[in-house]
């Protein structure tokens, strides 16, 4: 803005003052400050903020979490540094527009007529003439085509060697708003930073440092939250979060710190009628969109509206966004399966974001049931499911598929996709005595993943970081879980298990006519079947499924021989687990599956799922049977009385930008003075910016005005 980037250099005998005053009104100051507030606002954009402290630890570390939780990277926008940097640019670039609005305001309304023949002479788009006019009819004649071209001129008549005002100075000048973009653009900066204040955290920390109020770091009923953690319905400026279940309302906002939170209090309660959210067939949302009510206090009127993404609906000065959604408090009916001997089956009810206490008896110990979340709609792409092979599968490779992949419209892809909805689910959580928690994700309805066989997906994790690990339970011919559970049941009866081991002998081989080979045969499924029912180690964990049977294999052996031995136990295995089906659905009063290939589709699924079962890390497996969804809004209040003041000040920036960079001040001056009968003319124009523009604009006032081209040397 400044030719000179010095500060204001005031008149005072201290010299801690003059210094500081210079120092604030310098442009290399102000520079600093608004280049400190870029990086912060660089970092305050990569790294989340206002996430849990626990949460940055688990991402960057103890030392780094430490590190940045004290610089308050975490919540950048609202530090006390932050605010303080944007504070100093205020005062800083308000010095700079005091110490030069007047001086360009100045030269805004002069003309610079004084200036002298010598000094035009140097101008480096200059130009002479004679003209046959006297010097005040040429003058009168110049400035009236200037005024047409839209330029601004003074005439100064001046004393000359030929007598008292016998010559004319023409001034010009165009361009004044190039002068004014300078003062708009760093007067919006101010309005800005302003404005940012204003609905920044800047009041309200106010009221936290003056006011005693303290963030609450606390839980349970927002009723019971004292005074000293709330703010009044009269603070001029907030934003925060409002959630509001379908049905009910609420008029307490929470505005989330890096300690904890406060709650403001609204001048009116949002009822939450009815919650609208559309999807796209990738079952990402499409549109929010909320039913409400607004309730006055004051008044006791009731305002309906309709608040959508991107379309808030405004109330007494505060704005109300449609921010996100979020569960209401769903009904949820669990029915437990047990996966583990001596445990019995029940049913359990609870809230989505309730818990639910189960006793010893249920479970073995004591453990609480966490309702975390429901989700009725459940996308996945099962594009490649059921084609075989891998990316790496040579033999898959086509050049020509892969060229053509990669070519032609924008909305082709390398995989297919094909999406399709696999129905409801529930999220929920097992927490033991000591604290400790497993979080558990189950699917209501069985999902064909493209083999043919529809399975039932129970899903387990250690930490909220880790991956879902998915247990694959076929559905019987009824598409429930419970030709499975009776197969586990079975499993664990050694004297099913036996009773099976006779079946599928008398099945496999005539014992009548080869005695001995069916005496080896029962011996070989009793082994197999009970290596795979497993038995409780030393270590207190379960050993069994198909991983003993392999770990067998390689201790009893030879490595020669394993492959040949474990196909025909795998194939002994495989017929004993069928009679073990049957009979279970014998005493169910079932009748017998049919050998056939859904028969055996489901088998081999049963058999990797009987394996897999036996190191599910929880005894029981819980069953979402039916469910009453409750959706809730999440809403953003604001009150900004700063946004107009920022609007404005945007409006500033981009006018002030476009008048410096595409206005250009340029100031013309022809000298006449009087000659034999005529006028000798000296004319030269000055502009801010060396352009090709100006030059060609030189050029066309040289031939307009004085009737000759332009040229570089003095006449």
């Amino acid at each position: 803005m400044s030719d000179t980037t010095h500060g204001i250099r005031v008149q005072t005998r201290s010299p801690a003052l003059r210094t500081s005053v210079e120092l604030l009104s310098s442009m290399r100051f102000a520079i600093a400050l608004l280049t400190v507030i870029c990086i912060a606002s660089v970092i305050g954009t990569v790294l989340k903020q206002h996430e849990p402290g626990v949460n940055y630890v688990n991402q960057f570390g103890p030392f780094w979490a430490e590190l940045f939780l004290a610089l308050k990277l975490n919540a950048v926008y609202s530090a006390w540094w932050f605010l303080l940097i944007l504070a100093f640019l205020v005062v800083s670039t308000s010095l700079c527009v005091a110490r030069n609005a007047p001086k360009y305001l100045a030269d805004l309304r002069t003309y610079k007529e004084n200036i002298r023949e010598q000094s035009l002479k140097a101008f480096p788009h200059r130009a002479q003439a004679a003209l046959v006019g006297t010097p005040e009819a040429e003058a009168r004649r110049i400035g009236a085509l200037l005024v047409s071209g839209g330029w601004k001129v003074k005439l100064q008549q001046r004393d000359t060697g030929a007598g008292a005002g016998a010559g004319w100075m023409v001034a010009a000048k165009a361009g004044a708003a190039n002068k004014l973009g300078y003062i708009a653009a760093h007067s919006a900066i101010v309005l800005i930073c302003l404005g940012g204040l204003l609905d920044g955290d800047l009041i309200v920390r106010a009221q936290m440092w003056l006011g005693g109020k303290t963030p609450y770091a606390g839980g349970g009923l927002i009723s019971e939250v004292k005074p000293e953690h709330r703010l009044s319905e009269r603070n001029p400026t907030f934003r925060g979060n409002l959630l509001v279940a379908e049905g009910t309302q609420s008029s307490t906002a929470i505005l989330n710190q890096s300690d904890g939170v406060l709650l403001q209090e609204l001048p009116f309660a949002i009822e939450l009628k009815k919650f609208i959210v559309e999807h796209y067939s990738t079952g990402m949302p499409k549109l929010f969109a909320s039913e409400i009510v607004i309730h006055d206090k004051a008044t006791g009127a009731a305002t309906p509206a309709r608040v959508e993404v991107n379309h808030p609906a405004s109330y007494r000065g505060i704005e109300i966004y449609q921010s996100s959604f979020d569960d209401g408090g769903s009904q949820v009916k669990l029915h437990a399966r047990p996966m583990v001997p001596g445990v019995k089956a029940f049913d359990v009810e609870g809230v989505i974001g309730g818990s639910s206490s189960l006793s010893g008896d249920a479970l073995g110990q004591p453990v609480t049931l966490e309702y975390t979340a429901l989700r009725v709609l459940n996308v996945e792409n099962f594009g490649d499911a059921g084609q075989g092979g891998s990316a790496v599968d040579v033999r898959k490779v086509d050049l020509r598929e892969s060229i053509e992949s990669r070519l032609g419209a924008g909305n082709k892809t390398v995989t297919k996709r094909e999406l399709r909805n696999v129905g409801p689910s529930v999220t929920y959580k097992l927490r033991d005595a000591a604290g400790q928690a497993r979080e558990f994700q189950n699917f209501m309805l069985p999902v064909d993943t493209g083999d043919g066989q529809p399975v039932f997906l129970f899903g387990v994790r250690e930490t909220p970081a880790d991956p879902f690990r998915y247990l694959r339970v076929p559905a019987d011919e009824q598409g429930s879980i419970d030709g499975f559970m009776r197969m586990r049941v079975a499993l664990a009866d050694p004297a099913m298990r036996e009773q099976a081991v006779r079946r599928y002998v008398a099945v496999a081989v005539d014992a009548k006519a080869r005695p001995e080979l069916a005496e080896q045969l029962a011996q070989s499924t009793v082994r197999a079947i009970s290596l795979f029912a497993g038995r409780q180690g030393e270590d207190g964990k379960p050993h069994g499924g198909l991983q003993a049977i392999s770990d067998f294999m390689e201790t009893n052996v030879p490595e020669a021989e394993r492959a040949r031995a474990g196909e025909v136990l795998v194939r002994i295995l495989n017929g004993a687990l069928f009679e073990l089906a049957q009979l279970s659905r014998e005493r169910a009063g079932l009748p017998p599956l049919p050998q056939d290939e859904k028969t055996q589709s489901f088998m081999t699924q049963a058999v990797l799922s009987l394996s897999d079962a036996q190191i599910y890390p929880a005894p029981v497996v819980f069953e979402l049977k039916d469910f009453n969804q409750v959706q809730a809004s999440v809403f953003q209040v604001a009150r900004a009385p700063g946004k107009n003041v920022v609007y404005l000040g945007c409006a500033l920036l981009i006018l002030g930008v476009f008048a410096m960079l595409y206005v250009r001040d340029r100031r013309l001056w022809v000298w006449l003075a009087p000659q034999a009968e005529g006028a000798q003319a000296t004319m030269a124009l000055s502009a801010n910016r060396k352009t090709l523009d100006g030059d060609r604009e030189f050029a066309q006032l040289t031939e307009k005005l004085i009737g000759v081209p332009p040229h570089g040397g003095t006449a």
